[in-house]
């Protein structure tokens, strides 16, 4: 003797057995989507990231090295000192940025014959080749690798400090 409750309370098991509940094919695609996608956006804005962050570095310590080397150069007690303490100057600028400077990086020019003269301007303009971060040498003469910064800094000699000699 069976009761109608215990027969049909294991029909629902028999049935989950026989006819399994469908599978559905998408399950866990989601996440290498997003893995996929998040890779594909993230490694191109972190590249973009370090070359503006790179350029805006050696802007920030070009602009610092014009304005010290103006300013050293305008300050001199002579012509000849002059030059060499604004290109000292600008080296330890860029040096305390992480950066090299060569001789061609730094131009000074006068507004009259002679430089030191109260009320002269000197003019300084800096520039620095930045270079593009992950970029392989042999694509140097293919495509630009580097990006030019320049600054210019103008500095007017006191009008009641000594002539220089």
């Amino acid at each position: 003797m069976t009761s109608r409750t215990g027969r049909f309370a294991l029909a629902p098991l028999f049935r989950r057995r026989l006819c399994p509940a469908p599978v559905d094919r998408d399950a866990g695609n989601a996440i290498v989507e997003f893995v996929y996608l998040a890779v594909l956006l993230m490694v191109p804005l972190v590249y973009v990231l370090l070359t503006v962050f790179r350029v805006q570095s050696a802007a920030f310590a070009v602009s610092s090295a014009a304005r010290e080397a103006g300013r050293v150069y305008a300050t001199s007690d002579s012509v000849d000192d002059a030059g060499p303490r604004a290109f000292a100057a600008a080296g330890i600028v860029m040096a305390d940025s992480g950066l090299s400077m060569s001789a061609g990086d730094l131009r000074i020019t006068c507004s009259t014959a002679h430089c030191l003269q109260p009320g002269s301007r000197v003019e300084v303009a800096m520039t620095y080749r930045v270079t593009l971060p992950l970029v392989p040498r042999f694509f140097t003469d293919r495509a630009p690798a580097s990006i030019r910064v320049t600054s210019h800094h103008l500095e007017v000699v006191d009008r009641y400090r000594a002539p220089a000699r």
